[in-house]
């Protein structure tokens, strides 16, 4: 199956491939990548679902195939949308930059560094998971972003498996692992943070 997938920037797919990704409801619907995308003082609660999937097509360029910008990557099999990568500079994700602990526990990095790229978000539609979706994604993200100019490429995956669907959006270490990430810090017990320097 993963043979037969087609990995695309989002800003190629068109917003109702978006609908159709995250679906009516659970937490990628609710979701809509924009966890770490929420301005100072927003949240959820206050950000109506709506005005999320709103964000989230702006912030792909959905359906607009010349933009230069785009935040993420959408797998395909034959025309049906099943899986999305979050995948950007670290520095566009004011969330992650402002007060997510995680990236910067014990570590000396510049929060406004655009050359690093963060992958921020895995999510495989239902139906469609277990398949090997989610390493393809994350080993396209690692080149998408190499190819836009990144020098290294950062996710944030969790330690075990053991935990709710809605957890599981940062990935996995032996996700990142395939796609040649390592290790640089493991600043919680269910955290780590992977890396790829490029040379």
């Amino acid at each position: 199956m993963v043979n037969e997938l087609r990995i695309l920037p989002a800003n190629q797919a068109q917003p109702d491939d978006l609908d159709a990704l995250f679906g009516g409801r659970g937490g990628g619907h609710r979701c809509r990548c924009q966890r770490y995308r929420l301005d100072r003082g927003e949240t959820f609660a206050g950000t109506p679902i709506e005005d999320r999937a709103m964000r989230l097509v702006d912030q792909t360029a959905a359906g607009d195939p010349v933009a230069s910008v785009t935040s993420g990557l959408v797998a395909y099999l034959d025309d049906v949308p099943v899986g999305w990568v979050a995948v950007a500079p670290r520095s566009d994700h004011q969330g992650l930059v402002r007060e997510f602990t995680v990236p910067w526990k014990g570590r000396e990095e510049d929060r406004a560094d655009a050359s690093v790229w963060a992958i921020t978000c895995l999510f495989v539609r239902a139906g469609h998971r277990k398949q090997g979706i989610s390493r393809a994604l994350a080993v396209a993200a690692v080149d998408f972003a190499v190819e836009h100019g990144a020098r290294a490429v950062e996710a944030y995956p969790i330690t075990t498996a053991s935990v709710i669907d809605e957890e599981l959006h940062v990935g996995t270490v032996p996700t990142f692992e395939a796609a040649g990430l390592t290790e640089v810090s493991h600043p919680t017990k269910r955290r780590k943070v992977l890396r790829l320097d490029v040379e």
